[in-house]
C-alpha cells in the first residue's frame, strides 16, 4: 500500500516576488487551521503550509529533511524565507533549522510543544490512548478540546475546523506524534549555535502546556530570540479572533523590507 508524503499546501494565487513563508502546523498536521491568518499574511507573504498525511508515521529527521527539501524546491530564485512553528509543528521548526539553518532568515514559534516531556500525564495519556477502543479514543481526544483552546476567544466556524481537524487523526498516529513529542529534544548547545531572528509567542493562558516558561527557556539560549506574550490565549491561539499573526509580525519589527 503506497502512502502520501508531506506536502506543501499553496494557496490560488502564488506570489514568487514576495518572501516565502513556511507554516508547520499543530499535531493534527493537516495544515487547515491557519486559515484565520492567511488572509493578513498574504498581504506580504508568499505562504505554503505543511500537511502532514494522516497515516504519516515519520520520524523527526526525516520530517525534517522532508521539509527541507520542500523549501529548497520554492527556492526558484533568491528570497527571504520565514520558518514558523505552532505547538507540534514548532518542535519541528526547531529540528529543521538544526538541519539547515542556511536556508532561514526569521524563525517564529508560537507555543512551541517541546515542553511536552514535561507534562508527565500527557504521556501517560498517550500510553492509555493507544489500547482504548477507537469509539473511546475519539470520545477521549474531543474532550481534552477544552485544554487545547479558549473557545470563547474563537469563532464558531474555526472552532468546528479544529474539532474536525482532531478528530481526523487515526488513533495510530496521534500516539505515534505523542511519543515523538514525548522523546523531542534539540540540545542547548546546537539552539545557541542559532544565527537566526527568532520571535516566540507564548499564551499565557495555556492549559495544556507551560508555554510562557518555555519560551523564556528557548528565549535564554537562542541568540537573537524575543517573547511575545499574550495575555489572554490558550494554546490553539492562531485560531483566536483577537490574535493577528501579521499585525504582530508588524509591531515588533519582524518584516523585512521587500525589494
Amino acid at each position: 500500500m503506497l502512502h502520501s508524503s508531506p506536502c506543501f499546501l499553496t494557496p490560488k494565487a502564488l506570489r514568487p516576488q514576495f518572501p516565502l513563508f513556511v507554516f508547520l502546523p499543530g499535531m493534527d498536521g493537516t495544515g487547515q487551521l491557519l486559515r484565520a491568518q492567511t488572509a493578513g499574511l498574504e498581504a506580504r507573504f508568499d505562504v505554503r503550509c505543511l500537511a502532514i498525511p494522516p497515516d504519516d508515521l515519520t520520524n523527526w529527521e526525516d520530517l525534517a529533511q522532508r521539509v527541507v527539501d520542500l523549501v529548497k524546491g520554492e527556492m526558484i530564485a533568491p528570497r527571504s524565507v520565514y520558518l514558523c512553528g505552532e505547538s507540534f509543528g514548532g518542535c519541528l521548526a526547531m529540528k529543521v533549522i538544526e538541519r539547515a539553518p542556511e536556508l532561514f532568515d526569521r524563525l517564529i514559534l508560537v507555543n512551541p510543544a517541546s515542553s511536552f516531556n514535561r507534562r508527565p500525564w500527557i504521556g501517560w495519556g498517550a500510553q492509555i490512548s493507544q489500547h482504548l477502543p477507537e469509539v473511546a479514543y475519539h470520545w477521549s481526544s474531543v474532550s481534552l478540546l477544552p485544554l487545547l483552546a479558549a473557545f470563547q476567544r474563537i469563532s464558531s466556524v474555526d472552532r468546528q475546523a479544529l474539532i474536525e481537524a482532531v478528530r481526523s487523526v487515526p488513533q495510530p498516529t496521534s500516539v505515534w506524534r505523542m511519543n515523538l513529542l514525548q522523546g523531542f529534544e534539540v540540545p542547548s548547545e546546537a539552539l545557541r549555535s542559532v544565527n537566526i531572528s527568532t520571535l516566540i509567542l507564548a499564551s499565557a493562558k495555556d492549559r495544556l502546556l507551560p508555554s510562557l516558561t518555555e519560551a523564556y527557556r528557548l528565549k535564554a539560549n537562542l541568540q537573537k530570540a524575543e517573547v511575545v506574550v499574550l495575555p489572554e490565549s490558550g494554546h490553539t491561539c492562531l485560531l483566536e479572533a483577537d490574535v493577528n499573526l501579521y499585525q504582530i509580525l508588524e509591531q515588533y519589527g519582524f518584516l523585512q523590507e521587500v525589494a
